[in-house]
């Protein structure tokens, strides 16, 4: 997987509009993006359990991402960073150094044959916007079914599409709501403004009953607030898929 180079980075640090900051209501992940051709997942995933499995039997500890397979055959490794400076280093050099360059290279050319395109981008993960009344979490146990809504906006509207979805999550508290999500702010690399919603449950069923419990605790009071955010979407996406526990990877195991 490639990495985004670091020079690139400084520069257009430099001269780009400016971007969500890292803060203390906020958490900054890069996102590596496979699209895999659809009749080759099943070697696609036999060379990404392989990374994984070297990167346990090395014990290398400069490394981690959770994993997530959508629907539609696009693979999203998911890892926390600091600060941009995390990023200047070689991705998987410690690894490197234990498996040998030449043997990491193969692994990584295996994998080059079995996506159609792949890139890089940074996004934030947004704690004021985000509702989990029981800890923010990226894999609440025994939840690993996902629903993922793309709401794509502008520059110019993004900060109105934020005060609205601070008007939904203000619902929600308000509502004791029994669904919980995460809200996602694009950054650098993205292909345009967008923000995500995460919703995990146990299965496509549960999250189908959760959502008509939910709607009928909502209530009319819903409508109003939820069309006030669209006012400020160009489009929206929604995105089924899952977690990969068996193509992540933490130093601690987790």
């Amino acid at each position: 997987m490639s990495r985004l180079k670091s020079g690139l980075l400084a520069l257009t640090f430099l001269f780009a509009a400016p971007m969500w900051a890292q803060t203390d209501a906020s958490q900054a992940f890069w996102v590596h993006e496979d699209h895999v051709k659809p009749a080759v997942v099943d070697e696609y995933e036999a060379v990404g359990k392989k990374l994984v499995d070297n990167l346990k039997q090395h014990n290398i500890q400069d490394e981690q991402w959770i994993t997530a397979q959508t629907d539609d055959f696009r693979y999203l490794y998911v890892g926390p960073i600091k600060n941009m400076a995390d990023l200047d280093r070689p991705l998987f050099g410690s690894l490197a150094e234990k498996m040998g360059g030449e043997s990491l290279g193969q692994l990584f050319s295996e994998m080059d044959q079995y996506y159609t395109t792949h890139f890089d981008y940074i996004i934030y993960l947004d704690t004021e916007l985000s509702y989990m009344p029981s800890g923010i979490s990226q894999t609440p146990e025994g939840q690993p079914y996902r629903k993922f809504y793309y709401l794509h906006t502008t520059p110019a509207m993004k900060d109105g599409l934020a005060k609205a979805m601070k008007g939904i999550r203000d619902l929600y508290e308000s509502k004791g709501s029994k669904i919980e999500y995460r809200v996602y702010r694009s950054g650098f690399g993205a292909p345009n403004d967008f923000f995500m919603v995460a919703i995990a449950a146990e299965d496509a069923v549960n999250y189908a009953q959760n959502s008509v419990s939910n709607q009928a605790l909502m209530g009319e009071d819903a409508k109003p607030v939820f069309d006030k955010a669209m006012d400020y979407v160009t489009k929206m996406e929604t995105i089924t898929g899952r977690m990969r526990p068996d193509l992540a990877y933490s130093p601690d195991g987790m």
